[in-house]
């Protein structure tokens, strides 16, 4: 797995404008959104593991949602409005969207709504 950004992957300009810049991709566009199989989803830009596809789950919000992390792959960081949670990947701090608690979807009452361009799947 690559460490250092030498390693790191090159990023089309859409996945620039996300990873890099904080953007967000359409809700419904995104190739993960509605994809439900078994593995690991990693980082686009570091192929870090971010997500097991156990902890995955429909929110109906338009971007994959997932209730947990791998356990210290996942930073949170207060968004540059103030209000919301930034989830960026915790080995090369690249934006993979937002996290949202108390809205009862699962039992862990926890949302990560990930960019689909932000991750990549790599199956069991």
């Amino acid at each position: 797995m690559p460490l250092n950004p030498e390693n790191w992957n090159q990023l089309s300009s859409e996945e620039r404008y996300v990873i890099e810049n904080k953007g967000t991709e359409y809700p419904f566009t995104g190739i993960y959104d509605k994809f439900f199989e078994k593995g690991t989803y990693i980082c686009k830009r570091c192929e870090s593991p971010l997500y097991k596809s156990d902890s995955k789950f429909n929110s109906g919000c338009g971007w994959p949602a997932f209730d947990s992390n791998i356990e210290m792959k996942v930073e949170r960081v207060l968004d540059a409005d103030g209000r919301r949670v930034e989830i960026i990947c915790h080995n090369c701090k690249g934006h993979l969207g937002h996290v949202f608690e108390g809205e009862g979807f699962t039992k862990k009452n926890t949302r990560h709504c990930v960019n689909s361009i932000s991750i990549k799947f790599i199956p069991d």
